[in-house]
């Protein structure tokens, strides 16, 4: 089964900002853009929404960007992030594979992946 997220994913790295903490510290938070992104990919996001994978799985993904400059291990992060976010997965840590392509489209910018779950093992 494969879904397909659209918009144009936005990589982590770059979108963190430093806030005052309250202690006369800083803290680190998610910026704006990445905050919409993953209100946007929850709100797209149907066939595996909720399936709270627990074991082992493999994600295969291609992610379409608007161009060539975007980084596609940073996007994976972020992607990963959102199916945590919205239940697909219970931890992302349980990813033992990652099968990901960057592509180009200018046009429509957009993430098609699927989540392919490791079976119990008989032994």
């Amino acid at each position: 089964m494969t879904e397909t997220i659209y918009g144009q994913v936005i990589g982590k790295a770059n979108h963190y900002q430093a806030v005052p903490d309250g202690n006369g510290g800083r803290r680190i938070i998610k910026d704006d853009m990445i905050r919409a992104y993953e209100r946007s990919f929850k709100n797209q996001c149907k066939i595996y929404k909720n399936r709270l994978i627990d074991g082992r799985f493999k994600l295969q993904v291609k992610v379409y960007f608007l161009s060539s400059a975007n980084d596609l291990d940073n996007a994976v992060k972020t992607i990963l992030d959102c199916l945590q976010m919205c239940n697909a997965i219970t931890n992302d840590n349980n990813c033992y594979d990652i099968h990901a392509i960057k592509c180009v489209d200018a046009t429509n910018p957009r993430v098609v992946f699927s989540l392919i779950e490791e079976e119990p093992s008989l032994f």
